[in-house]
């Protein structure tokens, strides 16, 4: 992979490694003077995707770090060279200092939703030519339920059903009130993929789960994972000053729960699993 980079024509004067992400492991490189990021994953599709949205959405208001090369090396394992930009993740911000850049990232939200979505097509996850996948919005909320792309009886090998069914049917009922809206959703937002000097939001990062649908959807993530990370707890107590949805914001944090349960069960990663389980079981306790 080194040797890719240096086909740039650079001269790599440092490299070091940065903490793994959960399906890439990443590299800090200078070269020829300039910062980069170097990541490494199995697939090249999420890289594709961090391109396309950085060329059509980057801007002032949402920061999201250059792309300088994509690859795929001869033994397929795909990289990324990304311009380095400062900043620590929030999830690595100190618990102080997160109150003061919750604001920021209402903004940074603010500006997502009211990205131009032209030329875009369809809805849930799109592709690397901004196409998604789905016919609708409901169409993908619901497909975590009757989609053959969720192997259910598979995942059930390590799951038992009768807790999730009636998650399932929660779901299903409370879909029915979800405007069909256009919006850019991040997807994974408010923890690891959003950078900060402690004031500002430097950066957007890792655009691999990238949406098209309602952007409530990106809050939702962040009140879903509220008990897990003290970044996501902050930012919900803030979120929490303003009038909400909530109605909305339980469908998603109940979608975003399922397919927790789905990938923890298929990856065999159990105590994830009983959290992300008994977390969608105590939002259905709360919706009752």
């Amino acid at each position: 992979m080194i040797t890719a980079i240096a086909t740039l024509g650079g001269e790599i004067t440092h490299i070091e490694p940065v903490q793994d992400g959960e399906e890439s492991f990443a590299f800090r490189v200078i070269i020829s003077g300039k910062k980069y990021v170097l990541r490494a994953n199995h697939h090249i599709h999420g890289f594709e995707k961090d391109d396309f949205v950085c060329r059509r959405f980057a801007g002032p208001a949402l920061p999201i770090p250059e792309i300088e090369a994509i690859g795929v090396l001869d033994n397929g394992v795909a990289w990324c060279l990304s311009v380095l930009v400062p900043g620590v993740t929030l999830q690595d911000l100190p618990v102080a200092a997160l109150p003061s850049v919750t604001g920021a990232v209402d903004g940074v939200m603010k500006a997502m939703a009211a990205a131009p979505l032209d030329g875009m097509s369809g809805f849930g996850p799109f592709n690397a030519q901004g196409h998604g996948r789905y016919t609708s919005w409901k169409a993908y909320l619901e497909s975590i339920v009757n989609d053959p792309l969720y192997n259910w009886q598979e995942a059930g090998k390590r799951v038992a059903m009768k807790r999730v069914v009636p998650l399932q049917e929660q779901l299903l009922q409370s879909i029915a009130a979800c405007p069909e809206k256009r919006q850019l959703v991040h997807g994974d937002f408010g923890s690891n993929n959003v950078l900060t000097d402690g004031h500002l939001v430097t950066g957007v990062i890792d655009w691999s789960e990238a949406m098209i649908g309602d952007s409530l959807y990106d809050m939702a993530n962040i009140f879903f994972w509220r008990t897990w990370l003290d970044c996501m707890e902050y930012q919900a107590r803030y979120f929490e000053a303003f009038p909400l949805d909530k109605a909305r914001l339980a469908c998603y944090q109940m979608r975003i729960g399922l397919e927790q349960v789905y990938q923890t069960a298929i990856d065999g990663a159990t105590d994830d699993l009983d959290w992300a389980l008994l977390r969608c079981e105590h939002l259905l306790g709360l919706s009752r």
